[in-house]
């Protein structure tokens, strides 16, 4: 069995083929760009993404011969999207990224239609101007043309779209329009008509990763595909990722280790109240069929790294350099704290406001304290989150698996391992996105039987283990308890 995971993301646009055992075989790449208007907000060209993506595809068939494709998987960013016409397929909008602001008023005005927990409990988010129904309410204060026998698609479902003529959601990236109920598990069709938009603008929404279709036989012949292979909306990128790792059990948390470090946690379908609302966190529908998710994160986890790296040297330490600093440093908490907050704080207490601060730091300190304190701090965070996750869970969460750049730091790795408790995974996996949606593809058409299927197949190639060493766990948790808490709470304004 062969499939292709389509990652369509802020910085870079990738599509990869992998086996059943999720070996990446080949992939391709290409920037993604953004269009200035001139007109105060950005946009992306919508003609400009399918050209990449049918040109890697393409490049990736070319490379690889007689290799028939079974499947075809989809992720991307998840509030992105755009207006198409329902019968010809015309682009009538732009495409909006979900990190322009120019919807920031209208979220202002959905804000106004209800409590916090109120808008927390239809939808599981906490708003703002990223959603989609901001983005569609913007797109109609500048013109209600564009709406005329429109409709919604995500960057996902406008590339599934062009690939088989259908068009479609799945829940995991319905849920980021703010225009979806957790509570019905559907459009919110009197929430919708509130804002006075018509719910037909939102196509149907199905499970993630089932087949919308073949790929058109105009299209299969362009790109080298045969008439056979099915195509999938994969879902949240995050969200594909954590089924790629195995974490696809309550209690399992996968942990994506990059600039910003997310958090995404599996967990029994539940209804919304105060006690998700106080977490901080996300939560919305998972890939794997049956489950909600939790998200949270830390917007400068490897960032702070990054920003290390070049304060403490005229040329950014080399990692290698980093690893001999870091050699003998899990020994147990170090005496300097850093508060990981260069981009503000995220779950349990968000607030863009909050700076990052060293505190405990002496003239005897240098380099490796500054270092050890950065790792540390990071990993704090990430269980100050795994706390408040935890608190709201009917499970443990004892097992959490990794992937990313800083993966390649043990001890990192081990450091996280000790202050959580937790053992942490790492599967060979190097492009855990693309692959997870590849995977709810083959899931989904019925390729793995379940998620368990999914994760013994991923991992059958083996997987670097760090368990926590209790004496340890012991003395951080004094640490994290008396020092780290109280200040970080300080800091976050709580």
């Amino acid at each position: 069995m062969r499939m292709i995971g389509v990652d369509l993301g802020t910085t870079n646009r990738k599509v990869g083929l992998f086996d059943e055992s999720g070996r990446l075989l080949g992939q391709a790449s290409r920037p993604t760009v953004t269009v200035d208007t001139n007109e105060g907000y950005v946009v992306y060209d919508p003609d400009a993404m399918w050209n990449d993506v049918s040109a890697m595809v393409r490049e990736l068939m070319d490379a690889h011969g007689e290799v028939s494709v079974d499947y075809i998987g989809i992720t991307s960013m998840a509030e992105s999207g755009l207006l198409v016409n329902r019968h010809t397929g015309k682009v009538q909008s732009p495409l909006l990224p979900w990190f322009d602001t120019c919807s920031s008023e209208q979220a202002e005005r959905v804000r106004q239609e209800g409590t916090p927990l109120e808008l927390f409990q239809r939808t599981g988010l906490h708003l703002s101007f990223k959603h989609g129904l901001p983005k569609l309410l913007w797109l109609k204060d500048r013109d209600a043309g564009m709406f005329e026998q429109a409709v919604w698609l995500s960057v996902s479902g406008y590339i599934a779209y062009r690939l088989t003529g259908a068009m479609a959601f799945d829940p995991s990236l319905a849920t980021r329009t703010f225009a979806y109920s957790m509570e019905t598990d559907s459009w919110d069709v009197p929430w919708i008509r509130h804002f006075g938009l018509d719910e037909q603008i939102f196509p149907e929404v199905l499970p993630s990763g089932i087949p919308l279709g073949t790929v058109a036989p105009e299209v299969a012949g362009a790109l080298g595909l045969s008439a056979h292979t099915r195509v999938a909306i994969g879902g949240h990128d995050h969200v594909c990722a954590a089924l790629a790792v195995g974490a696809v059990q309550p209690g399992d948390v996968y942990v994506s280790m990059g600039t910003a470090e997310t958090l995404v946690g599996t967990i029994a379908k539940r209804p919304l109240g105060q006690a998700e609302f106080d977490t901080g966190l996300s939560y919305g529908y998972h890939v794997v069929p049956g489950y909600h998710f939790w998200m949270g994160g830390n917007a400068s986890s490897g960032g702070a790294v990054e920003w290390i790296r070049r304060q403490l040297a005229d040329e950014t330490l080399s990692y290698e350099e980093i690893k001999q600093l870091m050699n003998d440093v899990n020994d147990g908490p170090g005496e300097a704290l850093f508060f990981p907050y260069l981009s503000g704080s995220g779950a349990p207490y968000p607030n863009s406001k909050t700076r990052a601060a060293f505190i405990g730091l002496s003239k005897s300190h240098g380099k490796k304290e500054l270092l050890r304190a950065v790792f540390e701090g990071t990993a704090y965070q990430l269980e100050m989150i795994r706390q408040s996750a935890e608190r709201n869970s009917e499970h443990e969460i004892r097992n959490m698996c990794a992937v990313g750049g800083g993966t390649r730091l043990p001890a990192w790795l081990q450091m996280k391992a000790d202050i959580s408790n937790a053992t942490l995974v790492v599967p060979p996996i190097e492009e855990a996105t693309m692959l997870g949606a590849a995977c709810a593809a083959a899931l989904g058409g019925g390729y793995y039987a379940h998620a368990e299927e999914v994760r013994q197949a991923m991992q059958s190639r083996g997987v670097d283990t760090y368990h926590p060493h209790a004496e340890r766990h012991l003395r951080y948790q004094q640490v994290y308890d008396l020092r780290y808490m109280p200040v970080a709470e300080a800091l976050c304004g709580m």
